[in-house]
């Protein structure tokens, strides 16, 4: 009598379906132990039914020594694939930065030869941005120090005014006399708004 064919499909009725369940997982198992034997292969298999209950097979050993050795073993790829990305980025890296320096060093010969030798045009907007962006920085480093020059002159401004006042007070204190005008100087003293206005 021959067998029909099964359909994959879930079964519905619920005792056909834990008898096949029981019937296959022991078929599973089996062929798993024979694999083994027969391959000296180290097999691990995790089954769970529907009702939640854990069937488990390794051959060899522990499930737990199998699931070490799994994570080390996926660890290490995964660890070889990430080295092998990081070169190829680190080459590439290596191959743009040396374009970009040849770029630049073009430029320079082209600037300092007055125009001397050919550069395309993608070359010269490339070196018109560097340029750009050295200007910014240079612009940008300027306007830093002289920040802290005018805060150095505020600072100093501050320590005289406040020596004029102790001095003022002094004399005062010593003559009796109260309304002595401020000398004023010929240099007068700026500030920050006066430099830049606002």
């Amino acid at each position: 009598m021959a067998r029909g064919k099964i359909q994959m499909k879930r079964i519905e009725n619920p005792v056909h379906r834990q008898v096949t369940f029981c019937k296959r997982r022991a078929g599973l198992l089996k062929k798993a132990k024979e694999l083994s034997v027969l391959c000296d292969a180290e097999i691990g298999i995790f089954i769970f039914s529907a009702h939640g209950k854990l069937y488990e097979l390794a051959t060899k050993g522990t499930m737990q020594g199998l699931i070490e050795k799994y994570m080390k073993s996926s660890c290490g790829s995964q660890d070889d694939q990430a080295k092998e990305a990081q070169l190829l980025d680190t080459k590439e890296e290596i191959n743009m930065l040396k374009h970009e320096i040849e770029l630049l060093q073009k430029g320079l010969r082209y600037m300092l030869g007055g125009g001397a030798g050919t550069m395309t045009l993608d070359e010269l907007h490339i070196f018109e941005k560097h340029l750009e962006i050295w200007i910014y920085n240079i612009r940008s480093a300027k306007m830093e120090i002289m920040f802290q020059e005018i805060q150095l002159l505020k600072n100093k401004e501050g320590i005289l005014k406040a020596a004029n006042n102790y001095l003022q007070e002094m004399i005062e204190d010593q003559t009796g006399i109260t309304n002595i005008a401020p000398m004023i100087t010929p240099y007068p003293l700026t500030t920050q708004n006066e430099i830049f206005p606002t």
